[in-house]
């Protein structure tokens, strides 16, 4: 009787291609990546698919070209066309098994997208069927896709985090008379909330929060290009409303008008004087003299209409004020019996009194987190303080 090979068992494909994936380091490039996956999965595979030779070649300019191989001396050019078979095959259909002109019986795969494909091809015995060689490369190239593509998002997060981090003020500029502090905590690696602090002269300090809506990547462009406008509008013009104005405009014709941006923008005087715009953010709070002020005069959210108005608010903070402003992620930090909320930071912030500001920011982010049961955060948070000095 025939010695027929053993059929390969679908599980044990996947079991074998989620420990080669999982052997991915993100950190390598995708040449890297994909020459260490040839040779590792030439090994574990060599038996159940009856493996002669694997070898990948990248796309180049000029075509692709051959950058790794594995198993027996295969006679293969060292660029291949992608207008001609076998390449051309591989590239229309993604998986494609083929008598020639490689040596028969021979299939390869091909994944990425023009300019960046990936061509892997396999010399194969005369035993293995044609129905299980296709299934389990069809298998691999999905499952080596998907990957791929995972590992590029993770990569562009990350490179938006450090974009995002290099554009954001880490900490508050010293301000003669005044203590601030502030802190921002992402959901995700990057988030849509920020704040910003623009030193005018040194008798005037901006100050800065907001909250774009989602969180994430789309979020995160939304809030470079809020941060990028707002300093050079206010470098350029000191008038407040024209520059959200214009801002306004530039934001809603960004194919992003869908989405809009919260933002409340102040003008903090040495002398105390307050002038601010709140488009459509949560009230910034103001303790003075035993009683709270909300700050809430301004207009609409940045970015849904073509054209809104804004209008000036002014305060003033006297020796011993207060003033506090954060976003939704910790005024809406939910348990069973309701939100933090703005009765919430309000008791945490009376409750720490005269308290150092650092303090106080620890104690908001603190009484919000327990207020939701030590959960992670499932929205971004962000808070900053100012104290004018008695």
């Amino acid at each position: 009787m025939e010695n027929v090979p053993p059929r390969l068992e679908p599980k044990l494909l996947y079991r074998r291609l989620d420990s080669l994936l999982g052997a991915f380091d993100p950190r390598r490039p995708v040449k890297q990546l994909l020459e260490a996956f040839l040779k590792d999965a030439f090994h574990a595979l060599r038996d159940d698919l009856r493996l002669r030779s694997a070898a990948l070649f990248t796309e180049r300019r000029e075509g692709f070209a051959l950058v790794s191989r594995a198993g027996e001396d295969w006679s293969l050019a060292e660029t291949l066309d992608a207008s001609q078979p076998p390449l051309s095959l591989a590239c229309l259909h993604g998986v494609y098994l083929f008598d020639a002109p490689l040596e028969a019986p021979s299939a390869g795969l091909v994944i990425g997208a023009r300019p960046e494909r990936h061509a892997l091809f396999f010399a194969l015995t005369p035993e293995r069927e044609r129905e299980e060689v296709d299934f389990a490369l069809n298998t691999i190239r999905a499952a080596l896709s998907a990957r791929l593509a995972d590992e590029r998002v993770r990569v562009g997060m990350r490179q938006a985090a450090e974009i995002q981090q290099s554009l954001l003020m880490e900490e508050p500029p010293p301000f003669p008379g005044f203590e601030i502090a502030a802190r921002s905590v992402p959901a995700e690696e990057v988030g849509g909330d920020f704040f910003d602090f623009l030193p005018l002269d040194g008798d005037v300090l901006g100050l800065a929060i907001g909250d774009a809506s989602g969180h994430g990547l789309p979020a995160a462009l939304l809030v470079r290009d809020i941060v990028t406008g707002l300093r050079m509008g206010i470098e350029k013009d000191l008038k407040i409303t024209p520059v959200f104005e214009r801002l306004n405009r530039v934001i809603h014709r960004s194919r992003l008008s869908s989405r809009f941006v919260s933002l409340f923008y102040g003008e903090l005087e040495s002398s105390g004087s307050l002038v601010y715009v709140n488009a459509g953010h949560p009230p910034p709070l103001l303790f003075s003299n035993g009683g709270v002020e909300t700050l809430a005069v301004g207009g609409t959210v940045v970015g849904p209409l073509p054209e809104a108005r804004f209008r000036r608010g002014i305060a003033r903070l006297q020796p011993g004020d207060l003033l506090a402003m954060c976003t939704d992620g910790i005024l809406e930090r939910r348990r069973a019996s309701g939100e933090f909320g703005e009765d919430g930071l309000r008791r945490t912030l009376e409750a720490l009194g005269d308290a150092p500001v650092e303090t106080l920011l620890e104690g908001v982010f603190s009484a919000a987190f327990r207020h939701g049961e030590e959960r992670p955060w499932d929205d971004d948070a962000t808070a900053l303080v100012v104290r004018r000095k008695r």
